[in-house]
């Protein structure tokens, strides 16, 4: 009898879950958000808005410092991955060794070819780093190459900021 009940239970559990799900594919229920239809124009103002408001302040050389030390601290291939989800996760700092590599950071920690930069000295990398701002790392300012790109979707999508940084090197 048992036997015969259990079955019978666990039918009707697995048909409940399957109707719920069809039924709520079925409802139109619409997101938690707005859904906006923004013309090409008014998604071209909000990117040079989103750009605007980015912060020139440079990190400085004893956040390049910190953020050197602290990466170096790390265990070989890792490092400063503020992202981790599925597909592209941004811009990250990798320890390799003795260097810090800067490169592109996918399935919250692989990456995949050459790293975009590299540093094999603290007093290289504090250079470098002292004289960026989240400007810069985002990808808008053309002056800084290796960061730079005309790639919409990339420029400040998942990049490295001061508060990333920050948040990093508090640890």
């Amino acid at each position: 009898m048992l036997a015969t009940i259990i079955p019978l239970i666990c039918l009707g559990l697995i048909g409940w879950i399957f109707g719920t799900v069809l039924w709520s594919m079925r409802s139109g229920k619409k997101p938690p958000y707005p859904l906006i239809d923004a013309s090409e124009e008014e998604m071209e103002r909000r990117h040079l808005e989103c750009r605007d408001r980015l912060s020139r302040a440079t990190f400085g050389t004893r956040v390049a410092r910190d953020l050197y030390r602290k990466l170096m601290t790390c265990k070989l291939g890792s490092g400063l991955i503020h992202e981790f989800h599925r597909d592209y996760c941004g811009h990250g700092l990798i320890r390799t060794g003795n260097a810090i590599t800067l490169r592109e950071i996918y399935d919250g920690g692989c990456t995949v070819g050459d790293p975009i930069a590299s540093w094999d000295s603290e007093a290289d990398f504090v250079a470098f780093f002292a004289r960026q701002s989240d400007f810069t790392c985002s990808g808008w300012d053309p002056k800084e190459p290796v960061f730079f790109t005309e790639d919409r979707w990339a420029q400040n999508n998942q990049r490295l900021s001061s508060g990333v940084i920050r948040k990093f090197v508090k640890g």
